[in-house]
């Protein structure tokens, strides 16, 4: 049954769309034209004359407007900029877009189908003498968005036709013309706690007035991302050696090749990058970790407020309960569910398991990893909170939390583990793909998985830190360096 997307919902499918809401404190893609920007600049190359032309403009240089119609589904989105050329040119620009989303929330999926409004469509560029004008736009896009729990990922097409026009005027010597531009566009990125990526490949073939024509191909990629570093005391009788901190950068990268008739062959690359931002986090002082093999692990989480111990002992080979893995996770994918859920103020009148208490330390985490089809209790109405925690029950929750279950090969496969027979049904397929992914492996001298082996609070620290750099690292590797430079 497919539902209209809430008002809330609206605006993230949309944010996600190819066509961005320039925000200068993010790392977004605007339109299909190749240009980057930062929080104070914005830069774009045209070659509507035959040859580039580098625009550029500052953030007062562009306005947006949103306009969300909650009952029709609608989102229409305005834009204006004004941008300006090394030797004097001049653009001016003014769209609208109108996109409508429809959510099915039964497969938690989303589509974006958008176009432009034509008689809101208008744009001038300057060039000496010479003025070309925007006679016509068609524009249309669609976006599909699968919403995982712990991140989204999304793909997306346009299509679009400009025509511009010049006026002649014989006293310059200026001659009437009629240059018409085709756009084909295709972007695909992701979006969780941790990070985001856009990345667009657009082709521009360009038809001018004489029936020569030129080619253009552009490569964006827009990421943010949060870092952990880790800082050394430089005060040797401080009390503590030293401490994590988050490091919160964007940028983009654009390049544009172009095959042009009169002007040659070329490549031309944009850069931006963001002021970074740094948070400091909280100091661990565990005294049971100096030589363990975790250490580094169980600190980040806790540092990051994943792992929650208020004892100075940490107690690394301890085996892990259902429920602290349960809240780990949880945090990992989404740290404001706890202020989501002071927003909400709604409360539940009965704990969603017969034996967790609505009391519990950080229930809230639980409710929303069970809402999101992270994790499950081991009955309808039990959840079996301090029991332990084993290889394949860990498996199968971090492949839900990433949504990729159906990575793994069609029914009736075996894994390579000689244990094979022993992996219950329900997580084959997430012992597949966490394997794939290297967030978890087996035993490499006997090649044994061990499915039913419990996992220590040490064992699953390092597995969560994998979790967390393949949402940071694997996923920008792969929809921005992999599209980019390995096509």
């Amino acid at each position: 049954m497919q539902k209209k997307i809430t008002f809330m919902t609206l605006i993230t499918i949309l944010m996600l769309s190819m066509i961005s809401v320039p925000n200068f404190a993010q790392a977004k893609a605007l339109d299909v034209n190749g240009g980057i920007q930062n929080e104070y600049t914005y830069e774009e190359l045209v070659f509507i004359t035959g040859k580039p032309i580098k625009f550029s403009g500052n953030s007062k240089n562009i306005k947006i407007d949103e306009k969300v119609n909650e009952k029709k589904g609608e989102l229409t989105e305005s834009y204006k900029l004004t941008l300006t050329g090394q030797n004097g040119e001049k653009l001016t620009r003014s769209y609208t877009y109108v996109s409508k989303v429809t959510n099915y929330d039964q497969i938690g999926q989303s589509t974006a189908n958008g176009e432009v409004i034509s008689k809101s469509a208008k744009e001038t560029i300057q060039v000496g003498d010479v003025k070309y004008e925007l006679s016509d736009y068609q524009f249309t896009k669609g976006t599909v968005t699968d919403k995982r729990p712990a991140s989204d990922y999304y793909s997306g097409n346009a299509l679009a036709r400009k025509t511009y026009t010049t006026k002649a005027d014989p006293k310059k010597g200026i001659k009437a013309q009629t240059i018409t531009v085709e756009v084909n566009n295709q972007n695909v990125g992701y979006e969780n706690f941790w990070g985001g990526t856009d990345t667009q490949i657009t082709e521009y073939q360009i038809t001018y007035d004489n029936g020569s024509v030129g080619y253009v191909k552009n490569r964006l990629s827009s990421t943010k991302s949060r870092v952990l570093n880790y800082e050394e005391n430089p005060a040797s009788l401080g009390s503590f050696y030293g401490g994590y901190s988050v490091i919160s950068n964007a940028n983009s990268v654009s390049e544009y090749t172009y095959d042009l008739p009169s002007y040659g062959k070329g490549k031309m690359n944009l850069n931006a990058e963001h002021t970074p931002r740094i948070e400091r986090l909280i100091v661990p002082k565990f005294r049971d970790l100096s030589s363990h093999w975790a250490k580094d692990e169980i600190e980040k989480l806790y540092s990051l407020g994943i792992l929650d111990e208020q004892s100075n002992f940490f107690s690394p080979n301890a085996k892990m309960q259902r429920y602290d893995f349960a809240i780990a996770i949880g945090k990992a994918v989404d740290l404001r569910v706890l202020e989501d859920n002071k927003r909400n103020k709604k409360t539940q009148t009965a704990s969603i398991f017969k034996d967790v208490k609505r009391t519990a330390k950080n229930y809230n985490y639980l409710v929303s990893a069970v809402e999101k089809g992270i994790i499950t209790g081991t009955t309808k109405t039990t959840f079996d909170p301090e029991g332990y925690l084993t290889r394949q029950q860990a498996a199968a929750i971090l492949i839900r939390a990433l949504g990729l279950e159906t990575k793994a090969p069609d029914p009736s496969y075996k894994t390579s583990y000689r244990d094979d027979a022993q992996i219950y049904d329900y997580a084959r397929d997430a012992v597949y793909v966490v394997t794939e992914l290297g967030l978890m492996t087996g035993d490499t001298t006997t090649g044994r998985f061990n499915p039913k082996n419990h996992l220590t609070r040490a064992q699953a620290a390092a597995i969560i830190v994998r979790f967390l750099e393949y949402l940071e690292n694997d996923l920008q590797q792969n929809y921005r360096d992999d599209i980019l430079f390995f096509d």
